[in-house]
């Protein structure tokens, strides 16, 4: 690896330690190159951490994520968990943060058990690069395959299913809550559309938010996505300003997810057919649902076990539903239907001669004396 300058105060630059402070100074650009020789501090001892921030916010030259705003949220001196696949966008998420000052990462990495000898490789690749830098690292493994037919899901959704499970656990035995992870602007767009062709709610199409909060029985775990407004290309040019080595997995190019065919089949059909990129007006729509999910969430009023009727119909019918469902969810309800928060709504109604609705599980939603509550 090619050597990296790390100062400290008090100290001299010397061009043989570690990284910490974050840029190799062979990746630099020319124009930052200039910066630093004319730069008087660079003849006495200085703090080469904040002095890369600043280089990087030059206009030209701008950082992939703003740190400011990311170090006042989550600041650097606590832990955090990261997920790395060894793959691009992670690796890339991974460098930042460490250029950030984040230290004190613990670097997640879950084989999917889908590739053989790729996904092995993928996992000493992860191992290798957290021991290289210092970081504690786990890994873990899951038949992802076996689960997704045992189950009855698609490999992605199955495979999601096993990462959230996965980064739990790692979370509540190392009482680190709070996890970063690397999707980016094109993930955001890829999924809204997946969501939309799925007949999701609005909600469903802005799924991935920049912050996230899973419980998952007594364990909180907090989603970070500092990458959510940056998009694929602008990854792919800083891992060559920083030459920085990573794992490419060749069933991304393949047609047979829905996912890569959305990318590579639909959304370039779709730019051809108006002429135009259509992904940035995707993810703008994606993140201002995002936004308004959050308003109309807040607009809920608490909900226990039986849910007063008099009370619900006061609510206008965008509400209903939105109450009705997170009713549901928080009673562990699968396989929740547009139809089926329809047939509890129609129970609101004096006319309605339904005093029941069916649930998957063998249970009921039922109204009686002015309430609904589920039986069963």
């Amino acid at each position: 690896m090619d050597a990296f300058l790390e100062v400290r105060a008090g100290e001299t630059p010397t061009p043989a330690r570690e990284v910490r402070a974050g840029l190799a100074l062979h990746a630099l650009p020319p124009p930052a190159l200039a910066a630093l020789s004319a730069d008087p501090r660079m003849h006495s001892p200085l703090d080469v951490e904040g002095w890369a921030l600043e280089v990087f916010t030059m206009k030209r030259f701008a950082p992939l994520i703003a740190p400011a705003k990311l170090l006042r949220d989550f600041p650097a001196t606590r832990c955090y968990l990261i997920g790395v696949s060894g793959g691009r966008d992670s690796i890339a998420l991974l460098d930042l943060l460490l250029g950030f000052g984040y230290e004190k990462l613990v670097v997640c990495h879950l084989d999917h058990r889908l590739r053989d000898a790729a996904s092995r490789a993928d996992a000493r690749f992860v191992e290798k690069v957290a021991r290289n830098l210092g970081l504690d690292c786990e890994i873990g493994s899951v038949d992802v395959g076996a689960l997704a037919k045992r189950c009855k899901l698609s490999i992605e959704t199955a495979a999601r299913f096993a990462r959230l499970a996965f980064f739990v656990e790692v979370a509540r035995r190392r009482r680190c809550s709070r996890i970063f992870l690397a999707h980016h602007a094109d993930d955001l767009v890829e999924t809204a559309l997946l969501n939309l062709f799925r007949g999701a709610s609005p909600g469903g199409m802005a799924a991935l938010r920049q912050v996230s909060i899973h419980r998952v029985g007594k364990t909180k775990l907090t989603i970070i996505r500092p990458l959510l407004a940056v998009w694929r290309k602008e990854i792919d040019g800083y891992i060559r300003q920083q030459r920085l080595e990573f794992r490419e997995d060749k069933t991304n190019a393949r047609l047979n997810s829905s996912r890569n065919r959305i990318r590579h089949r639909v959304l370039p059909n779709i730019g051809k057919t108006f002429g135009r990129d259509v992904r940035r007006p995707i993810w703008r729509t994606a993140v201002i649902w995002a936004d308004e999910e959050a308003l109309l969430d807040s607009m809920l009023p608490s909900a226990g076990a039986k849910l007063a009727v008099t009370s619900l119909r006061k609510l206008s019918v965008a509400l209903q539903r939105r109450a009705l469902l997170r009713w549901l969810q928080q009673r562990k309800t699968p396989n929740i239907t547009f139809d089926l928060v329809e047939k509890i709504r129609a129970l609101l109604e004096p006319s309605s001669l339904t005093a029941k609705v069916n649930l998957p599980g063998n249970r009921h939603v039922r109204r009686r004396s002015r309430k609904i509550f589920i039986e069963g």
